[in-house]
Formats: C-alpha cells, sequence, structure tokens
C-alpha cells in the first residue's frame, strides 16, 4: 500500500472510489473542482493505492488557522486494514508540518461506524452544529 499526493491523472478514478466507497454525496463530487482543489493545493488530496488500485482518501486542508479533514473513505474490500488510520496519521502529519495545532472534521452522527473510528483515532465530538449553504456558480 503506498499513500501519495493525488494528481490530475487521478480524477476519474477518484470519482469512482468515491461512489464505490459510499463516500457521502457533495455538491462538489465533479472534476473541475477536484481539479480546482489539485490547483490550488496540489497536497491536499492523499490517496492510499495498491498497484493501479484507489483504497482510499483523505482531503487535507489547511488555512492558516485550523486543519481540517474531509473525505476519509476506504473501499468496502480494504476495511479493517489500518488504511484509514494510515491515511489520517499522514494527514495530521502534512498539517502539523504546515503549523496546525487543532485539527476539524465533521461526521455524520448517524454514521456510528465512524464515530467509533474518530473517537478510537483521538478526536474528540463537540456539541457544534454544522451550517452550510452551497453557492450557485
Amino acid at each position: 500500500m503506498e499513500l501519495r499526493s493525488a494528481t490530475s491523472a487521478d480524477v476519474d478514478a477518484i470519482l469512482a472510489f468515491w461512489v464505490r466507497a459510499g463516500a457521502e454525496p457533495s455538491t462538489t463530487d465533479d472534476a473541475p473542482s477536484i481539479e480546482q482543489l489539485l490547483s490550488r493545493s496540489p497536497d491536499a488530496l492523499v490517496v492510499a493505492t495498491d498497484g493501479d488500485t484507489i483504497a482510499g482518501s483523505i482531503v487535507v486542508g489547511w488555512d492558516g488557522w485550523r486543519g481540517t479533514m474531509y473525505r476519509l473513505a476506504v473501499a468496502p474490500e480494504y476495511r479493517r486494514s489500518g488504511i484509514a488510520t494510515a491515511l489520517v496519521a499522514e494527514a495530521e502529519g502534512r498539517l502539523a508540518r504546515q503549523g496546525a495545532r487543532r485539527l476539524h472534521l465533521i461526521v455524520d452522527r448517524e454514521q456510528f461506524v465512524a464515530e467509533a473510528f474518530w473517537s478510537a483515532v483521538g478526536y474528540t465530538p463537540t456539541g457544534q452544529a454544522r451550517f452550510v449553504k452551497n453557492l450557485d456558480t
């Protein structure tokens, strides 16, 4: 298993992977959005690969104030093999090297397996509510 930054050549495979992995759909699940992410932050999208197969992903965001992780996903056939933990460790290392001291992520409260995973790797849930607004472009 290799962890590496995604490239433009991975975009279609990443979109297909997110569907296969059952990642929560988002308005930014399209090639232009991923290309924009990679253009702005070339090391922000980390993939775990098994040969040519994408087995996992995580998006690492740093805005100068707080580190954020999005899109942690592992393909069903690779789950419970340590890939998610390795992706989180890689993301934490990348954020720490950029100066992040506090990390943030969002978990759907109905995703009990995800909540258990994040707790197991040292994250604490808060009582805060999430607000979103999709901008039409």
